[in-house]
């Protein structure tokens, strides 16, 4: 209990602080969504908000009709049941009234959809996401290639990585390579499959698309604060479906540059070389909530 009271703690004290990198992941008992790190993820955060205010009444309300039917209209208190077969004012109701719910539902769900979908014209940068069984390969294109696998950080490989801390690399969370991204930027992201149906979700992002073999899928994001997030593959793909997670580690432009020239020759010693920088400007690794 003391662990499971410390994980929620630390979750909440992250969403006070609201500065700082952070390590986006699940933690123990927790209900909400991951908090936001982009403009696409607020929004989808403020429509959960939003809906719960139709999503509670209704629910109330057909709670409370629930209980008088059974109440008032039980054989003991109605020995003969009535015979009506309409009522005009009911049935203008129950159709009007889902009608008004469902257009306050509608309008600013196509304007999320459409913020979702619409990749902007201003892009910084676009990356290749392509889902194996059961890592992730990833292709940066430009005038500087970059290209690696991304695979599940193994136990014993945690010394040589650098990545012995758990609050920060977590157990099946954590990746031997990151993908690598620059904050303030936008990024488009293709994503493919190589051999059956894969899916890339970053929920602090507000991404989940398909990588369909044979198709390539777009999509974007901006990351607005530096810090490490992390994904997962979300369609089911085979045995090791729960073993290929997706960790984005978002920084600042001038440790991105470094890190891009860096690994067009060694994406291992870029990554260290990385990680040693973040590691100067702060030495805790903040632990952002996240739901499953």
């Amino acid at each position: 209990m003391k662990n499971k009271a410390f994980a929620v703690l630390a979750a909440l004290a992250c969403l006070l602080a609201g500065t700082g990198a952070f390590a986006a992941q699940p933690v123990e008992w927790q209900t909400d969504l991951q908090p936001a790190a982009t403009t696409v993820m607020e929004g989808i955060r403020w429509f959960e908000e939003y809906t719960l205010w139709f999503i509670i009444p209704i629910t109330i309300l057909v709670l409370l009709l629930l209980i008088v039917v059974v109440v008032r209209f039980r054989a003991g208190a109605n020995p003969t049941p009535s015979k009506t077969s309409h009522n005009t004012a009911i049935e203008i109701i129950w159709t009007l009234g889902p009608v008004v719910v469902l257009f306050f539902l509608a309008i600013p769900s196509f304007k999320l959809l459409n913020e979702e979908l619409i990749i902007p014209q201003d892009v910084d940068m676009t990356i290749k996401a392509t889902g194996n069984q059961w890592y992730w390969s990833y292709e940066y294109q430009g005038d500087t290639e970059v290209s690696f696998d991304s695979y599940l950080l193994k136990e014993e490989g945690r010394a040589d990585a650098g990545k012995e801390d758990k609050a920060a690399y977590p157990r099946l969370l954590a990746v031997d390579n990151e993908l690598v991204v620059p904050v303030g930027k936008t990024v488009r992201l293709l994503v493919t499959g190589a051999d059956v149906i894969h899916a890339f979700a970053m929920p602090a992002f507000g991404v989940k698309i398909d990588a369909i073999p044979g198709r390539m899928n777009e999509t974007w994001f901006k990351p607005e604060a530096e810090g490490l997030y992390y994904g997962q593959c979300s369609e089911l793909c085979g045995k090791d479906h729960g073993f290929m997670p997706i960790a984005i580690r978002v920084v600042s432009e001038d440790q991105y540059n470094a890190w891009l020239q860096e690994a067009a020759n060694d994406v291992g010693a870029a990554n260290k070389a990385l990680m040693a920088s973040v590691d100067n400007e702060s030495s805790d690794v903040k632990v952002a909530a996240n739901s499953n």
